[in-house]
């Protein structure tokens, strides 16, 4: 192995340039992973433009947060505490957690101080921390990364390739966010607003849970998304654009509406909102909302309470749904792999985000970045 190791580094606001680096030297607490995918989504299609202000965040950053990869040296220390050797495949979390806190002690890595960029200065996360942090490499779109003793990690199966493991992260947001914090369960109905990598993810979990009736939203540019979804199990789907959204879902469900709302359009503005207080069902219904808007004037709290509405909101991930998500994509219950739709080599960083972005003429729902790709066209998978 190379004493050198090539990395796509976010240099300015939508700029990257590759970059070498020296490998990093592995002591008894730490690993080095050899990368094979990491995916991309919209959290790096907003922060690759806005960069985040923390100190933590700035400085050359390498990123790539949806991590999957073998680990190609290791410490005994870090095998010892990991139950894990060399030539393992794991999926890495992106958060870095402190292991002492009361979130860490219960597998909620997301609510750790130290994993929050937000606002902890020195916050370490995966695909967010400057190379100028010690252990340099600390994002996915790289031949190898870093990973510290705290890093969280979970082992794959061989039954699942390396790609369609770089769905764990979507899938296990879509379990976490309809499942354990929404709560749908059997014989419910529910709207999933955006046939996206998060929705379709979610609409995976609730027909996993049982759920009664799935009503997929979009646009009329979603139509192959939407052939998608039914094949993942949507009984219909809703074009907002062509058809009275809230006419259509109300005669779906015989004028009763629907048990929950998972909002997963991203920063679509407060239409959507909107629309699921309106065909939420009449008493106590679900739903579920994403962190884009920044304000919301005039928000209808009158209606909001005389339906009982519970509202909660969608972030991050438990270490028990990816978990779950593993599970998910080793039992081969669902097409999964069919949400993996282009990949790219790491060296076409910046044009892949772009197509993810919707800057570009093709359709991506969920991109594979891959080293061994590295100097060859990429594109949409054909399947």
């Amino acid at each position: 192995m190379s004493d050198k190791v090539r990395a796509a580094v976010r240099t300015a606001p939508g700029t990257t340039e590759m970059r070498e680096f020296d490998r990093p030297a592995i002591d008894v607490e730490s690993a080095l992973l050899k990368i094979e995918v990491a995916g991309i989504c919209g959290t790096d299609v907003k922060l690759y433009s806005n960069p985040p202000s923390n100190p933590a965040t700035q400085g050359p950053v390498i990123m790539g947060h949806e991590n999957v990869g073998v680990i190609e040296e290791a410490g005994e220390r870090f095998k010892a505490r990991h139950g894990l050797q060399e030539g393992d495949r794991v999926f890495v979390e992106h958060y870095v957690a402190c292991f002492n806190c009361e979130w860490c002690r219960i597998g909620e890595y997301r609510h750790c101080e130290a994993t929050d960029w937000r606002t902890n200065p020195d916050a370490r996360r995966f695909g967010y921390t400057s190379a100028d942090h010690p252990g340099t490499l600390w994002g996915g779109f790289s031949e190898y990364m870093f990973l510290p003793w705290n890093a969280v990690l979970h082992r794959i199966p061989d039954s699942v390739t390396p790609e369609q493991a770089g769905l764990v992260m979507p899938l296990s947001n879509g379990i976490e966010w309809a499942l354990l914090t929404a709560g749908v369960g059997y014989n419910d109905t529910v709207l999933i607003q955006g046939p996206g990598q998060q929705g379709l993810a979610q609409l995976v979990a609730a027909k996993q849970a049982g759920a009664a009736q799935i009503i997929v939203s979009g646009t009329t540019r979603d139509k192959v998304r939407f052939d998608l979804a039914r094949e993942l199990g949507a009984d219909d789907v809703v074009d907002v654009l062509t058809e009275d959204p809230r006419e259509k879902i109300m005669d779906l469900t015989a004028g009763r509406g629907v048990d929950f709302v998972l909002d997963c359009t991203s920063r679509a503005g407060t239409a959507p909102v909107l629309l699921g207080i309106d065909v939420l069902k009449r008493r106590e219904g679900t739903l579920l909302i994403q962190g884009e808007l920044a304000a919301f004037p005039d928000f209808p709290v009158k209606k909001v309470t005389e339906k009982a509405i519970t509202i909660k909101s969608a972030r991050g991930h438990s270490f028990n749904a990816c978990e779950l998500a593993v599970a998910q994509l080793a039992s081969g219950r669902f097409p999964l792999e069919k949400l993996a739709t282009h990949r790219y080599g790491i060296d076409q960083v910046d044009y892949a985000i772009r197509v993810l972005a919707g800057e570009t003429d093709e359709d991506a729902i969920h991109v594979s970045m891959m080293p061994e790709l590295i100097g060859q066209p990429g594109g949409a998978v054909v399947r």
